[in-house]
Order: structure tokens, then sequence, then C-alpha cells
């Protein structure tokens, strides 16, 4: 079942199946949202666990998702650490509507996903919050500012973590979005020598290519880890 709701003035859209097993959450701008039709069906493909998944839109992006304050990197625009009021809305108002409205278990299973500074944004979640037990983290913006020292500081909470990349995203001429791909090898590895459940998986492709199927196969898989 597919349908439109509102959260807290905030248009949410989503997908149920019946005696769902974990509630799967992303942060998604209006294109993304018209693509989620197709990003469902993909999952589908890949885990036959029944879910229920909530997205709901992001109408600024560089501000609701960006963990902290940040000079821009490509044309005039900051990015302006709203990451933490997003976060208190899933945690503390979408998270119960979605429990409430589908009769789900008050402790069932989230995972929280999203595609380039969404998901960043899933990553540091996984970092600061102990209520998704994974981050299905799609072409993440690890190339943003202090995100290295970040994780060397801070303790992973998730158990679960998926991470891919374009193979061509490291090829920009951009020099601060060409450290992407040494950063989230550096995040590869610090993840793995924790013990970690994760996995970077390459895809072929620049940051623009098929984003939905990319981020069907980090839910999926974070679906299957989770449910183990």
């Amino acid at each position: 079942m597919k349908e439109t709701i509102s959260i807290s003035n905030k248009a949410c859209m989503v997908y149920s199946d019946p005696e769902p097993k974990i509630l799967m959450i992303q942060p998604a701008d209006s294109r993304e949202l018209e693509l989620l039709d197709r990003e469902i069906r993909h999952i589908k493909t890949l885990t036959a666990a029944p879910f229920v998944f909530a997205a709901f839109e992001i109408t600024d992006w560089n501000k609701e998702l960006s963990p902290w304050n940040a000079p821009p990197v490509f044309g005039n625009e900051p990015f302006g650490g709203g990451a933490g009021d997003t976060l208190y809305f899933i945690e503390k108002s979408l998270i119960p509507e979605i429990i409430s409205k589908y009769s789900l278990s008050a402790d069932i299973p989230v995972i929280l996903g999203g595609y380039s500074l969404a998901g960043l944004f899933a990553l540091w979640a996984a970092y600061t919050s102990e209520r998704s037990q994974a981050a299905a983290a799609v072409s993440p913006s690890v190339w943003f500012s202090g995100w290295l020292d970040f994780i060397t500081e801070r303790s992973i909470l998730a158990k679960s973590i998926y991470l891919s990349l374009g193979k061509k995203e490291e090829k920009s001429r951009n020099k601060a979005m060409a450290s992407v791909g040494d950063n989230i090898r550096r995040q590869y590895e610090m993840l793995t020598s924790l013990g970690i459940s994760t996995t970077l998986e390459w895809n072929g492709g620049s940051h623009f290519t098929e984003p939905e199927i990319r981020t069907a196969k980090g839910f999926a898989w974070c679906c299957e880890n989770v449910l183990r």
C-alpha cells in the first residue's frame, strides 16, 4: 500500500507491507520522491522481508542535512548545520507517528538511508543516535569539511553500515569533492577495524547515475543484515 501523509507539516510518502519486520526511512528531495516507486520495486527484488518505508521531503538540502555549518564547495550556498533538527523530527515525530498509524512494534528495527548529502546525514546519525540499527549511506558526501575528524573522535552506534560510491565520483575537478574516494576508503577501513558489519560497493558511472537503484541496493543490504 502507498499513501501520502503529513507529519509535523512535512509531506511523507509511505509504502507499507502486511506484518512488516523493519522500518526504513529516507530524507528525499522532490526529484527523488518522483523515483520512489522504482526504488521500492527494486528493493523488493533484493529482499523478501516485509517492511514499512517512509520518505519525507527535504526542501532546504544544504541546511536540513548538514551536520554542522561549513563553507560552500560549489556555487555560493554554504551548509547550514540543520541535521540535528532533522534527526529530532525523525525520532520524536516521524517514528512514533508511523509506529502508531501502522501498528508497528515499539522497538521495530529502523534503517535510515539516503543519497548524497542525505547519505552523509544517515552516516552522521549512525554516530549520533542509537535509534537506527543500520545506515544506508549511498554516495555519501564524505568530502564534507571536518568529516574525517568527526569519525575519528566519535564512536559508531549503529550495527550495520552500507557504503557506496560511483567510480567516477572521485574524478571531479572540484578539489574538495575529489576527496570523496579517499575519504570513503578511510571510512570503510575505520568501520571494519572496529568489527562493524559494513560493505563498500563501487558502482559504475558518476554521482548522478541511477540514484534510486543505488539507494535500493543500500536499503536491501541493510535489511538483510539487520534481520539475520
